[in-house]
């Protein structure tokens, strides 16, 4: 999947022309892209056009118009962007009552070996992306992965009688939750591309 480029990025003035429909757009792409994993996990599985949106909401946002700050947000949500053969996905892992939360991230601090994508028979465990200023032995609340079933998957995806799941396996917190059509055309999609 292609990374995000300057070329793509509008000045402000022209997205503001454009942000109601493709907000619009991109706020239901991710409806399909959304999978809950139990009560308190979701993931959102990232693409080039919702980094894009996420660049032009930052930019907005911010107010960012210098070439190096412009940059500097290709840089970060690119790294969000997949490889060939690789999807992506934002975890984030939801508690209302701060102590709840604090105790659940710190018995799962090791949760990054207890995740994975089944599709068919295969297991794709996920490789989560360090960040920093992570506290050791602490898991944060969000947190950035990866799969990489390869490309060959986006047929399985395709086939509905192939089950597809997200799982997380870590003993104390166990779902599973198997992906919808809409998700798995979706995930289909970025793999081919």
């Amino acid at each position: 999947m292609k990374k995000v480029q300057r070329s793509e990025l509008l000045d402000l003035g022209e997205y503001e022309k454009i942000r109601e429909h493709f907000r619009g757009r991109m706020i239901e792409a991710k409806k399909r892209r959304r999978v809950s994993v139990g009560e308190h996990m979701t993931f959102v599985f990232e693409n080039h056009d919702i980094a894009l949106l996420q660049i032009q909401e930052m930019l907005r946002t911010e107010r960012i118009s210098a070439d190096k700050a412009i940059h500097h947000e290709l840089e970060t949500y690119n790294e969000l962007v997949p490889g060939d053969g690789e999807l992506s996905a934002t975890l984030m892992i939801e508690y209302d009552d701060q102590t709840e939360r604090r105790e659940a991230l710190d018995a799962m601090a090791d949760l990054g070996e207890h995740v994975a994508l089944q599709i068919g028979d295969a297991t794709h465990p996920a490789r989560f992306r360090p960040l920093p200023g992570e506290e050791p032995g602490r898991l944060p609340a969000v947190n950035y992965l990866f799969f990489a079933p390869g490309k060959d998957a986006a047929n399985a995806l395709r086939d509905a009688s192939v089950e597809a799941s997200l799982v997380v396996s870590h003993p104390s917190y166990e779902a599973k939750a198997p992906l919808s059509p809409a998700t798995r055309g979706e995930l289909a999609d970025d793999l081919e591309g």
